[in-house]
């Protein structure tokens, strides 16, 4: 993905790294904390574990934020990519075709990542996927932006959630009560065992299906308004930081509101969840940008620079590295020195340090995985 500029000869620094930082949690980072919980019982660690799992059905933990708020920082960087490019002239038909094409080359690569490269029957194929959700939510957020001014943006992104809701509401599987939310009832796993081809997730639903995605939009569109205020002039870096902060907080209260109507769900993608992640995902970023940009304190987040600068290739390459053999290779002495109970927790460690080595080489040669 395009990576946001603080004007065009300058990156922001705070997006990559918040990138970094949510793809920390997802490249290791987690199991040092359940190994952890595991090999002392402590109960403060416990709740950190709990928070990286996800809940079963209704309800959000922190492990639930790491997908919406990737998405939500491709969204911010529209404006100052896409948003540049429509500054220099280039033509809307131009940009049309480069959205479109990132798009569908994340959902080849979702679908990669689910099935490897080997020809299998259609049947056995799952489509759905985390790449496949943030390609085509980011593609239509992206034409969404490109087609339409800042009030346009903010009418498609209330009309998505409110519509979203209303079908929820009033829909469901066939032999159901309207408005059912449960796996076998609501009408968007239903409408994905009818039209998603190959195999579902959870055979009777999939996380990452068809029509939960059209509320990913709204993600995205979360993203790129947050762009497009980043990029006003006029207003204080630090006014913005406080103001992102303060809509943040508020958008977590009106999800809460809102899910006594209408259950904040992942797997469902629900608009309170929209809300709910977008406001965390909103202070998030306040926090970084004020730590960052603002006040100048840059040394301490390199360590997560060097991942958000190839994110999707760190996604990627556990589907075609052998990440746990290489950690074993080079630290399985060192797992064996600290013994029972500790030995997980440093193999633990040892499996994000392998990981973010191999980043490091790669940034410090200027290789990223570009899409």
């Amino acid at each position: 993905m395009a990576t946001a500029t603080a004007n065009s000869n300058q990156r922001l620094y705070s997006l990559d790294a918040l990138r970094g930082f949510d793809m920390f949690w997802i490249m290791g980072a987690e199991e040092i904390f359940h190994t952890l919980y595991k090999a002392t019982g402590n109960s403060f660690l416990g709740t950190i574990a709990e928070e990286l799992t996800h809940p079963a059905w209704n309800g959000f933990h922190f492990y639930d934020l790491i997908f919406p708020l990737f998405l939500f920082m491709a969204g911010v960087a529209t404006p100052f990519s896409v948003g540049r490019d429509i500054e220099k002239g280039k033509s809307k038909q131009q940009l049309l075709w480069r959205v479109i094409k990132r798009g569908l080359i994340l959902v080849l690569l979702g679908i990669i990542a689910n099935n490897g490269l080997e020809i299998k029957p259609i049947a056995e194929i799952r489509f759905g996927s985390v790449l496949g959700r943030i390609g085509l939510a980011y593609m239509f957020a992206n034409i969404i932006y490109i087609y339409t001014k800042e009030l346009g943006q903010l009418i498609w992104f209330g009309a998505i959630l409110i519509g979203y809701w209303l079908l929820m509401k009033f829909t469901s599987a066939p032999g159901f009560p309207a408005g059912d939310l449960t796996m076998e009832g609501n009408i968007v796993s239903y409408f994905d065992r009818l039209f998603l081809p190959g195999k579902l997730y959870l055979d009777i639903h999939d996380p990452e299906g068809l029509l939960s995605t059209v509320p990913a939009i709204s993600t995205g569109l979360l993203g790129i308004l947050t762009g497009n205020f980043l990029k006003r002039e006029g207003i204080a870096p630090a006014k913005k930081a406080l103001r992102m902060g303060i809509i943040g907080i508020a958008f977590v209260a009106f999800a809460h509101l809102w899910e006594l109507d209408f259950p904040i769900n992942k797997n469902l993608w629900t608009s309170s969840f929209v809300l709910n992640a977008g406001g965390y995902s909103l202070i998030l970023l306040s926090i970084f940008y004020y730590i960052i940009d603002v006040l100048g304190y840059q040394k301490w987040a390199f360590f997560f620079k060097v991942i958000g600068m190839n994110s999707i290739l760190i996604y990627m390459s556990g589907h075609f590295i052998d990440w746990g053999y290489t950690t074993n290779a080079f630290f399985k002495w060192l797992g064996q020195l600290a013994g029972d109970p500790f030995n997980a927790v440093i193999m633990a460690v040892c499996y994000v340090l392998v990981k973010w080595v191999f980043l490091y080489f790669m940034y410090k040669k200027k290789v990223f995985l570009r899409v």
